[in-house]
């Protein structure tokens, strides 16, 4: 439960604490005094959303700061997130807003750490509900019918929800799967036909050798040329060994040279390295003499191999010009398109088998759905009859409310369709809720479920109620505040409330009111008092009207010096409590309304007694 707020430069308030505590809280005073407010700085702290207009008028910078009662449940949740509290229980959940420079920036803090959005969201539904005027137009949507309907279900109906978002995200993923595969068939087949082409063109190539194209090249210049080659090494191997035309061959000069150097040898010795010289070269020369005769010998014309090999050369170098530019960047290719292919032609591409996934994973959806419906069934009929006895201490003896379920296509939510149906008044046919209850019933039916998810949800939440007995008067009132004090015995609830029947149940009463003050006092903090009594009280003859006295006329400069500011008294004292619900009564008198609060009270000490 929240226990203390703190609030600087928050809209209208420019210093504020409060002091809560167990049971119903109520937050009393005129028409725009500002009492929303306060609530709207409960929400700011756990996350709400902000603009500039939350910055009080002349300030840079707001603080809120909410201290909470933790129990063990919400302890053993802090503790997961790695958040450790200030003392055994208090929680302390602040959020700074700024403008710095003009740009609008916000940071929350849990315990002084700053924390993100998601973390902030799972706290603040772990320790406040709140309740607005607004929620009852929300109620009348189908979604959030349902959405309420699995609350009350509870856990086992929760769980049972996420299998079914997961077996439809699943259905989901092989549909998507299924109608990509149909659409892409007729390209698939058309990339196929030209995969098949191409690698049956590569394959005809038989490429094996990268150098190949090079050795072919090679291969066809020397058959195209045996002739001269054939000639030349015959010219070769005369001049080397044999001249046929009385010319001098190398290996002849060579051997008188070798014949003249022996003979020298013989008296110098030095020369023998000169001999060596010339008998190595001669040796060579005759070698090279044989193997170019050889050579010469071994050419002969081979006309169909340099056909052969041309022919080759050409499909080698259109395969280069298409696939290439290299031979091996051809081969590479290849492989690559035998790959593709493979991965196209594969097992798990077929239509059959990804058809066969989608009708298995519609199979396992409608199971897990089938399910969810029959929980939702079972829950539908104890919070039909629950409501119902909700609803009847609150002025409507003769309701009647009936949850219809309705198939609907699956969905991530399940496939069913919620609709509230209702029937305030008797001999009435149950319509939908959104056709049906006014503004008081529906007021009353949003009391009436709150009662129903008391019992749900977590003991420790604080249930926020803003003006939920809004155009209700009467026995219904003392219905609705009689339910906000039994919601009370199990929770800690804030209402704001207009009506003195309710403030009546207060346990803690708080009078939220403006007040114009110079800029000079602005600063001060405003504390709870614990006693504070109005400037003009509503004591005194039957002559003193409840209408407030005139103000003067001030001057520009006055005027421009004045801030309004918004205070909250806590309101302890017995006469105190009197007067403001005797303001919120009114009366042709004083007089009578001090009577008429004085008498609301006493009734309602003796119906919480009882």
């Amino acid at each position: 439960m929240i226990i203390s707020l703190r609030i600087q430069n928050f809209a209208l308030i420019d210093k504020l604490e409060l002091e809560f505590d167990s049971g119903l809280n109520v937050l009393t005073g005129e028409t725009g005094a500002g009492k929303s407010i306060i609530l709207d700085a409960i929400d700011i702290a756990l996350g709400g959303k902000v603009s500039h207009r939350l910055i009080r008028t002349g300030t840079q910078r707001t603080l809120v700061e909410a201290t909470f009662r933790a129990d063990a449940a919400l302890i053993a949740w802090l503790s997961e997130q790695e958040i450790d509290l200030l003392d055994e229980t208090d929680l302390v959940c602040s959020r700074e807003i700024a403008m710095p420079q003009g740009s609008l920036r916000s940071r929350a803090r849990v315990n002084g750490v700053l924390v993100n959005r998601k973390l902030m969201e799972g706290l603040r539904e772990r320790l406040v509900e709140i309740t607005a005027q607004g929620q009852t137009v929300q109620l009348m949507f189908p979604e959030l019918q349902r959405g309420l309907l699995d609350l009350y279900g509870g856990l086992p109906l929760g769980q049972q929800r996420d299998r079914v978002g997961v077996a439809y995200l699943d259905s989901q993923e092989a549909a998507t799967a299924l109608e990509k595969r149909r659409q892409s068939e007729q390209e698939r087949l058309q990339r196929l036909d030209w995969l098949e082409y191409q690698i049956q063109e590569l394959g005809d190539a038989n490429l094996t050798d990268a150098s190949e194209l090079e050795q072919l090249e090679l291969e066809s210049q020397r058959l195209s040329h045996v002739v001269e080659l054939r000639q030349q090494s015959y010219q070769v191997y005369q001049a080397l060994y044999h001249n046929d035309q009385d010319g001098v061959a190398s290996t002849d000069l060579l051997g008188e040279a070798e014949a003249t150097l022996r003979e020298m040898v013989d008296y110098d010795v030095e020369l023998q390295p000169v001999l060596d010289l010339v008998s190595g070269a001669l040796a060579q020369i005759v070698e090279a003499a044989h193997q170019i005769n050889a050579y010469g010998e071994r050419l002969d014309t081979d006309p169909e191999r340099l056909q052969e090999v041309e022919e080759r050369i050409v499909v080698l170098k259109q395969i280069c010009r298409k696939y290439g530019p290299t031979l091996a960047e051809a081969i590479a290719h290849y492989e690559k398109l035998l790959s593709e292919l493979a991965q196209l032609s594969g097992k798990g591409q077929s239509l059959e088998e990804l058809a066969a996934t989608y009708a298995q994973s519609q199979e396992v959806l409608t199971a897990e759905c089938t399910k969810l419906t029959q929980l939702r069934r079972a829950a539908a009929a104890k919070l039909e009859s629950q409501l119902v006895a909700e609803l009847k201490p609150l002025a409507m003896e003769k309701v009647r409310f009936q949850v219809a379920i309705n198939p609907i296509e699956p969905t991530a939510n399940g496939a069913d369709q919620v609709t509230f149906y209702f029937s305030p008044n008797p001999g009435e046919a149950l319509q939908p809720l959104s056709k049906t209850a006014s503004g008081g019933e529906m007021s009353r039916f949003l009391l009436a479920l709150k009662a129903c998810f008391s019992n749900t949800n977590d003991v420790g939440k604080t249930l926020v109620f803003d003006e939920i007995d809004v155009g209700v008067s009467g026995r219904v009132a003392q219905a609705i505040a009689q339910k906000l004090h039994q919601l009370s015995q199990k929770h800690q609830v804030l209402c704001v409330t207009h009506q003195p029947l309710v403030a009546v149940m207060a346990d803690r009463h708080f009078r939220v009111d403006k007040q114009v003050i110079a800029q000079s006092s602005s600063s001060e903090t405003t504390k709870q008092p614990t006693s504070r009594r109005r400037k003009k009280t509503l004591s005194g003859s039957s002559n003193n009207s409840l209408k407030p006295e005139p103000q003067k006329q001030l001057s520009n400069t006055e005027l421009n010096d004045l801030r309004t500011v918004v205070r909250v008294s806590l309101l302890e004292d017995y006469s105190h409590r009197q007067e403001e619900i005797a303001q919120l009564a009114g009366g042709h008198s004083a007089q009578e309304a001090m009577t008429f609060a004085e008498s609301l009270l006493t009734k309602a000490a003796d119906w919480r007694q009882n």
